[in-house]
C-alpha cells in the first residue's frame, strides 16, 4: 500500500509565524503543554507547543518538525531545530488552539507557514 501525504490545496495556510529552520515536513499534530506530555510524543510527530527550553531538547531527535506560539530566530526551539535539521516555525500565535483540530499538518520552515494535509491510500 502506497501512502502519500498531500496538501489540501492552494488555500491560505492554517497559521503563519517566523520561519527559522528551513525545510518541509509533514506529520501528526502532537500538542505538548509541558514535560508531562513528553511520553506521548512519537517519532515523526510535529510538536506544537507554547515554547521550549533545554528540557525539551530530546524531543527534537524524534520530531518531524516543531511549531511554537512564541519565540524568534534565536529562541531555543529555533536553534535546536536547526541543530537537528528539522523544520521549525515559531511565533505562530494561536497555534495550539488552531492546530488541535487537525490530524496531520505540513510545516514549511522556509516560508513560516503551516498547512493542513490529507492522507490518501492507493
Amino acid at each position: 500500500m502506497d501512502r502519500q501525504v498531500r496538501q489540501t490545496g492552494p488555500e491560505a495556510p492554517l497559521i503563519s509565524g517566523v520561519a527559522c529552520s528551513k525545510g518541509v515536513a509533514a506529520g501528526p499534530v502532537r500538542l505538548v503543554h509541558s514535560v508531562d506530555d513528553f511520553d506521548a510524543v512519537r517519532p515523526g510527530d510535529v510538536i506544537v507547543c507554547r515554547t521550549t527550553d533545554p528540557a525539551w531538547t530530546m524531543l527534537f531527535s524524534i520530531a518531524a518538525a516543531v511549531v511554537t506560539e512564541t519565540g524568534g530566530i534565536l529562541s531555543h526551539a529555533a536553534i535546536v531545530a536547526r541543530e537537528f535539521g528539522i523544520p521549525a516555525v515559531v511565533a505562530a500565535k494561536g497555534a495550539m488552539q488552531t492546530l488541535a483540530n487537525y490530524r496531520t499538518i505540513l510545516v514549511d520552515g522556509t516560508t513560516g507557514q503551516v498547512h493542513a494535509v490529507r492522507s490518501t491510500q492507493r
